[in-house]
C-alpha cells in the first residue's frame, strides 16, 4: 500500500505516518524502485497498533520504548507486558475520571433542563 492509501485507511495524515517512521514507531517501511513507500500488512498492523495506543493516551516515548523492546525479540516479552499493564492501569484511571466528569455534566444538564421547564411553566401561567 502507498502512504496515501495507508493514510486514508487509518485516517492518519501522511506527515504523521512519516513522523512515526522517522522516530522508529513504524519499523523500516520498504520502498519501491522509485522510492515510494510500500507498506506491507505488517507495517499496517503497526500503524493500527500505534493509532489504537495513541487513542488510549499512550505517550510517544512509551511507544518508542515498546517498539524498541519488540525489535529486540522474545527476551523482552516480560518488559513489554509490564509496559502494557502500566498503561492499562493509567487508562482505567483516566476512564474513571472521565466517568466522574460525565456524571457531573449529566447533573448540570439535568439542572438546566429543570430550570427551563420551570421557566416555561411560569410563562404559561403568566399568559392565563
Amino acid at each position: 500500500m502507498t502512504i496515501s492509501e495507508v493514510s486514508e485507511k487509518f485516517d492518519i495524515p501522511q506527515d504523521t505516518l512519516r513522523y512515526y517512521e522517522r522516530i522508529g514507531l513504524i519499523p523500516h517501511v520498504n520502498r519501491n524502485k522509485n522510492g515510494i513507500r510500500n507498506y506491507t500488512e505488517e507495517d499496517c498492523s503497526w500503524v493500527g497498533f500505534i493509532k489504537c495506543m495513541r487513542g488510549a493516551g499512550l505517550p510517544i516515548e512509551v511507544l518508542i520504548e515498546y517498539v524498541g523492546l519488540f525489535q529486540q525479540g522474545d527476551a523482552t516479552i516480560e518488559a513489554r507486558k509490564e509496559i502494557l499493564i502500566e498503561q492499562r492501569k493509567r487508562l482505567i484511571a483516566k476512564m474513571e475520571d472521565m466517568k466522574k466528569t460525565l456524571e457531573r455534566l449529566d447533573y448540570k444538564i439535568k439542572v438546566y433542563e429543570q430550570v427551563v421547564v420551570k421557566k416555561e411553566r411560569e410563562l404559561k401561567r403568566s399568559e392565563i
